[in-house]
């Protein structure tokens, strides 16, 4: 087990948001990034949820995502009580689909920034924490570049065509 700190905070508002937290978890993990997760809620754990945000800086973390669906105050709540940067990962989830929670999550007021991806976007949300972390880190600004050189490669004409004789294959159906 590493005692290195975990220097991104992954917070969600409920259980329920659990396997975007994960997506985003991955992400960072792929990019060699510590990072811990914590279930608070700005409605149901408010005076946990304010302790933990105010402590995150002394125990090492350096970025705040939070996870929240339908009305989606978690992370204009942390934000509130720091200066670390938040990004907000809108949840989807109720009548709306994450559309509710994406409105809440980027209307903050003035004073309160709230850096927020697409509904479900915990990928997302890692890649913009690591690239926040590696301005002040060159070897993590490597291992990032040569994430997006990867990802660019995938669209390669060669790649594409694999990619299609691959799913066509799959499609094709025994007679």
């Amino acid at each position: 087990m590493s005692t290195t700190p975990a220097s991104v905070l992954l917070i969600c508002g409920s259980p329920s948001d659990l396997e975007i937290v994960l997506d985003c978890e991955d992400t960072l993990a792929e990019l060699r990034i510590p990072s811990t997760v914590r279930v608070l809620s700005a409605h149901r754990t408010p005076d946990q949820t304010a302790e933990t945000i105010k402590n995150a800086e002394k125990e090492g973390i350096r970025v705040v995502v939070a996870f929240a669906g339908m009305s989606a105050a978690l992370a204009g709540v942390s934000a509130a009580h720091t200066i670390l940067p938040v990004i907000g990962v809108p949840c989807s989830s109720g009548a709306l689909s994450g559309f509710d929670a994406a409105l809440s999550t980027m209307q903050m007021p003035p004073g309160v920034p709230v850096a927020t991806v697409a509904v479900n976007g915990g990928r997302n949300a890692a890649l913009l924490a690591a690239r926040i972390l590696s301005l002040g880190d060159p070897d993590l600004r490597e291992r990032l570049a040569r994430r997006s050189l990867d990802d660019r490669a995938r669209y390669a004409p060669e790649a594409v065509e694999v990619e299609l004789k691959k799913r066509r294959a799959a499609r094709k159906r025994p007679s």
